[in-house]
């Protein structure tokens, strides 16, 4: 019998996916180029992991004003808005390179720059699905997105940035900036009907958007929501504490050379794009709530078994092990939060979610970066180690996803009513 999860997701969906594969290319090839440029700066743990702290950091102050500007505006014109941004931050720092002028300070400021476009772009791309896609297609939707940032991250960009990197340290940094230009232009070809946050009345007419205090009561009157947040902020820190300092985990515990960084993590990708591509199956089979659980303790135990091994193929194995789980919640997760949060409070609920969960990110970082100073293998022992306990301590929380009761939602474009 088929799946409404198998229809055709439609047009106006392909030319988001299309914007996201543009801006994806350019995130990948950004975040394995910064780490490696920084290289040639300092080798100091605690600075290298400062920098991904960094990329997290505006999310802690502008997650949520993005939110509301995207529930008030034409969510098209801001992720243009946001990339172009990038792209002129992208100029900036090749131009300091090709001077001479570049410091690891100045590059922190770029880094900087580039997340508050990010917080932007990416709240608006996920915003936009649920106005795009019928509910029953939010897990194959949220998969689809979910395996092509992967796919063009990990096995296309992260490569193609160590190779170019080894040739020419400017030039990962020019092709970054083009690929937030182009993504930022597609992203204008999506339908306007999707673009906008809105909540239609009993006869069609505009309802008042609720405001921000209705928005975070929402969120901590649902008990459900009220943990599900507080875990995955936890166990996001977790994660960012141990992956704070894998580039010189790679290169001075593992040795692998610098053209090569990007391969090792398009090695550990496949775990991450297998994981992706599996999720929504997972879920029609098995249940979200238990696809959950099982995905978010893979996770915890593949990173913990990188700071276990000296064997460089046993650490990317782990690594890729760990990635799939990753994989697999991010897409029962991203489609939950999509279907129980009425639509013309999304953006501003994605973006307090995500002030909580990415605000905390840059501390765990750099004390994990701190932490790395005693060994680079450390960090990943107690982040994942953390991961694990957590989950079985929210256990019954985390299976109960699949008790949760979807929100209205607005009608699809395309879709009869």
């Amino acid at each position: 019998m088929p799946s409404a999860t198998r229809e055709p997701l439609g047009a106006g969906f392909s030319r988001l996916w299309t914007a996201a594969i543009a801006s994806n290319l350019a995130d990948g090839i950004g975040r394995t180029a910064v780490p490696l440029i920084a290289t040639t700066l300092t080798r100091d743990p605690a600075l290298i992991a400062g920098l991904s702290a960094v990329t997290f950091l505006p999310w802690l102050f502008f997650g949520i004003p993005a939110g509301m500007l995207l529930d008030r505006v034409d969510r098209r014109i801001a992720m243009a808005v946001a990339n172009s941004l990038r792209f002129a931050v992208a100029a900036v720092v090749a131009l300091l390179i090709t001077t001479g002028e570049l410091t690891i300070w100045s590059l922190y400021a770029c880094v900087l720059a580039f997340g508050l476009g990010e917080t932007v772009f990416d709240n608006a791309t996920t915003t936009v699905v649920p106005a795009l896609v019928g509910r029953g297609q939010l897990d194959r939707a949220n998969g689809r997105m979910q395996s092509a940032e992967i796919t063009i991250q990990n096995f296309i960009a992260t490569p193609l940035a160590g190779f170019l990197f080894a040739a020419a340290i400017v030039l990962p940094v020019w092709l970054t900036g083009a690929g937030f230009l182009v993504a930022g232009l597609l992203a204008l070809s999506i339908p306007a009907a999707a673009a906008h946050a809105h909540r239609a009345g009993s006869a069609g007419e505009s309802v008042a958007r609720p405001p921000l205090s209705a928005v975070v009561r929402f969120l901590w009157n649902d008990r459900f929501l009220r943990w599900m947040i507080l875990l995955t902020s936890f166990t996001a820190s977790a994660l960012a504490f141990a992956q704070g300092s894998v580039v010189l985990l790679l290169l001075q515990t593992f040795h692998v050379p610098a053209a090569l960084v990007g391969v090792v993590t398009a090695a550990i990708g496949i775990g991450a794009l297998v994981g992706a591509l599996v999720s929504s199956r997972f879920v029609e089979r098995f249940g979200r709530g238990r696809v959950m659980f099982w995905a978010i303790l893979v996770s915890g135990v593949g990173i913990v078994g990188v700071g276990l091994t000296g064997n460089v193929v046993v650490a990317i194995g782990a690594y890729a092990f760990g990635a799939f789980g990753v994989a697999v919640w991010n897409v029962p997760w991203g489609a939950l939060r999509q279907a129980v949060i009425p639509s013309d409070m999304l953006g501003r609920a994605l973006g307090i979610v995500r002030t909580i969960g990415w605000g905390l990110t840059p501390i765990a970082t750099v004390l994990g970066g701190f932490v790395a100073r005693i060994d680079l293998r450390l960090p990943f022992v107690i982040g994942g180690g953390l991961v694990v306990v957590a989950t079985l301590v929210a256990s019954r929380l985390i299976l109960s996803a699949s008790a949760q009761t979807p929100a209205e939602a607005p009608v699809p474009e395309g879709q009869p009513s």
